[in-house]
């Protein structure tokens, strides 16, 4: 399925008015079913269905640890994602099947995790990270939104794991994006443990949750955290880095793991 659909449009540009060709981003309801039981569903473009699924699933406590999960198949239409895993019977009995992530910002249940989870998953890893590497590497992320740059609508992540291994994911929703690349790395079997995030928007106590509950050690922005986002950055030593711009970056948590 084309993530992409293309549609004439009556476009004004001053005082001229023309009919052309635009390019809209498709939005879709992917179903997600862990051991043939209907989970729930999220809105989402169709990109990476298996690896948001399974991204969501980790982020959402319900799959506990990658080696947890047995199989990933995506439906012929590429609607459904079903997941064989081991679960995490109590969380799972949280949710409700007919419950629909939309694809607006603050609808994801991660925020809602018990600590105790977060805390668990919380990276304690001795990373380290160059300060004008990252700048070096979201000055680059901002040449590989392509979904983007064709229509102007999604949110963009990056997983960077080395210099040649990184993965990217692309969705309307920002929090799908975190789900996408983590996925990605967990199907291919990526270890996170020195890895980092950039994301194209705000840092959010969602998206803050999200980078915690993958047990990534640092998130990074060029855009500005809230104060709730850097509450749980710092309680779960996350290392949180906004305003990533140029050669300037403004660290709000974690500091400890950024270097000179």
């Amino acid at each position: 399925m084309e993530p992409i659909y293309k549609t004439q449009i009556i476009k004004y540009k001053g005082e001229q008015k023309a009919q052309v060709d635009d390019i809209l981003v498709r939005e879709i309801k992917l179903e997600i079913y862990i051991n043939d039981k209907k989970f729930g569903a999220v809105m989402a473009t169709p990109t990476d269905q298996k690896a948001l699924a399974v991204g969501y699933l980790i982020s959402e406590n319900v799959i506990t640890k990658p080696e947890d999960i047995a199989e990933v198949r995506l439906s012929s239409d590429e609607l459904s994602v079903y997941v064989s895993a081991k679960v995490n019977e109590k969380r799972l009995e949280q949710f409700d099947e007919e419950k629909v992530i939309i694809s607006g910002c603050g609808r994801s249940s991660t925020a809602n995790i018990d600590p105790q989870a977060m805390a668990a998953r919380a990276v304690k890893s001795g990373a380290k990270f160059n300060k004008d590497m990252i700048l070096a590497q979201m000055k680059e992320f901002y040449t590989q939104c392509e979904l983007y740059e064709m229509t102007g609508c999604v949110h963009t992540a990056k997983l960077f794991v080395s210099e040649d291994k990184f993965y990217i994911g692309e969705d309307i929703a920002q929090h799908n994006t975190i789900d996408k690349a983590v996925g990605k790395a967990v199907l291919d079997g990526a270890n996170l443990a020195n890895s980092f995030l950039m994301v194209s928007g705000r840092l959010s106590s969602e998206m803050v949750a999200k980078a915690v509950m993958h047990g990534v050690p640092a998130l990074i922005s060029r855009t500005a955290p809230t104060s709730l986002g850097v509450v749980i950055a710092r309680k779960f030593e996350l290392t949180l880095c906004g305003f990533a711009r140029g050669e300037n970056i403004n660290v709000y948590s974690g500091e400890e793991r950024i270097y000179e």
